[in-house]
């Protein structure tokens, strides 16, 4: 374990997860196919004390390997997914086939600095975000559930589906802090 993020380089993850929309992930078990929309607030307000307990305890700025990000960065990437999700439903609930604006989180992690953000600091951001994007989902009408988005790459979103997404990204990072 290690807490010089300077050291450990991250490969970027250049997958394209759509997939989680069809099958469970091997990886964390999550069946994002079955969540309806209603279930996406509740399971980000079901988050957020998991993530301040996870981003409060001391090993919070070790990577547990080489490479692989710390909870603090997860947190720190998980506020900024957020932020970029609710913006992206805003848009398609407020727009038609709105295209999203391009987000490499990657470079986000690198351009942020998340090893060196104070993990305290994140957690009552993330928390602010996830509020934020919770009460977003709590106004989704099923009228609203097959409108479209697209993202840059071409992938196309409903409402629907972005919400089963973005809760994959969501209990994937939570699965990948042990929290």
């Amino acid at each position: 374990m290690t807490d010089d993020a300077s050291t450990d380089a991250i490969t970027p993850d250049t997958k394209d997860w759509t997939w989680v929309l069809d099958e469970a992930c091997p990886e964390c078990g999550f069946e994002a196919g079955r969540l309806e929309v209603e279930d996406v607030a509740p399971l980000v307000r079901d988050s957020l004390p998991r993530w301040r307990a996870r981003l409060a305890a001391d090993d919070a700025r070790t990577r547990p390997a080489p490479g692989v990000w710390s909870p603090l960065e997860y947190g720190a990437h998980t506020r900024d997914v957020f932020r970029i999700f609710d913006v992206r439903l805003t848009s398609m609930l407020e727009s038609d086939d709105p295209l999203f604006a391009n987000w490499d989180q990657d470079a986000a992690a690198l351009e942020d600095d998340y090893a060196s953000q104070d993990p305290a600091v994140v957690g009552r951001e993330l928390e602010a975000a996830g509020r934020a994007i919770a009460g977003r989902w709590d106004v989704v009408t099923p009228d609203q559930h097959e409108r479209p988005g697209r993202r840059s790459n071409g992938s196309v979103f409903t409402v629907r589906t972005l919400g089963q997404y973005f809760a994959h990204d969501l209990v994937h990072h939570l699965h990948d802090v042990g929290a």
